[in-house]
């Protein structure tokens, strides 16, 4: 889809990953609301600040009716609390799949009738390359990622006849906030993960491979799983 002039949701926009990609669609010439559970922590110039909490179903609605001109949806918000599926706490658990699949797809329901009713347009989810390896360590996270990951590929589908077309961002670690303790050299620039994404999204693609290591992670789906 051509982004100039196109109307963009960005969630999660205030902070990371999520203030790049609302950044450069300005640059781009699309408008963004650029949405926050906080929207006075949105310090963008040229954007709409947008409260919209990914888990409260009325904010959802509410986000909808306010940015009744969509045409992109960018579901950016997301958490991760570092938990094991067996030792962690369970509602620990709950929280990232009611966040980065639940919200997402809350998020996305609410806006296809917007972005249907405005002549068609696009739909982003921001994925990770946990999305198909599964460390024990980050396996809520992952699980939820995973989940994600179907969640795309069943909504392509869907969405196509209603000309909206739907792409996934796959990467690794990004030198924000949720990536603090990992070291420089093994962090993405997440402006160079903006970029790549919305030349994606552009171009139609179903996924952005984002880094080195998730095109090789992506690759080697096939292979057995290593032994314990």
């Amino acid at each position: 889809m051509e982004l100039k002039d196109a109307v963009a949701v960005v969630t999660g926009a205030n902070r990371g990953l999520g203030r790049h990609l609302a950044a450069q669609l300005v640059e781009r010439g699309a408008t963004v609301y650029a949405a926050a559970r906080r929207p006075e922590t949105v310090d963008l110039p040229g954007v709409v600040p947008l409260r919209l909490d990914v888990t409260d179903e009325e904010s959802i609605r509410e986000a909808a009716r306010t940015a009744s001109g969509a045409t992109l949806l960018v579901n950016n918000a997301g958490i991760s609390t570092g938990t094991p599926l067996i030792a962690g706490s369970t509602d620990a658990v709950r929280l990232e799949m009611d966040t980065n699949f639940f919200g997402t797809l809350a998020v996305t329901r609410a806006f296809t009738p917007v972005i249907e009713g405005n002549g068609g347009g696009a739909v982003l989810n921001v994925l990770s390359v946990l999305s198909w390896l599964h460390p024990a360590g980050l396996g809520s996270y992952a699980a939820a990622k995973a989940a994600g990951w179907a969640l795309t590929d069943a909504i392509r589908e869907e969405l196509a006849p209603r000309g909206i077309t739907v792409s996934g961002l796959y990467v690794g670690y990004m030198d924000t906030d949720m990536a603090a303790a990992v070291p420089a050299d093994e962090k993405a620039d997440p402006a160079d993960v903006a970029a790549q994404a919305l030349t994606g999204v552009e171009s139609g693609l179903p996924e952005i491979l984002a880094d080195e290591t998730t095109r090789y992670v992506k690759q080697s789906l096939a292979a057995s799983p290593n032994a314990a």
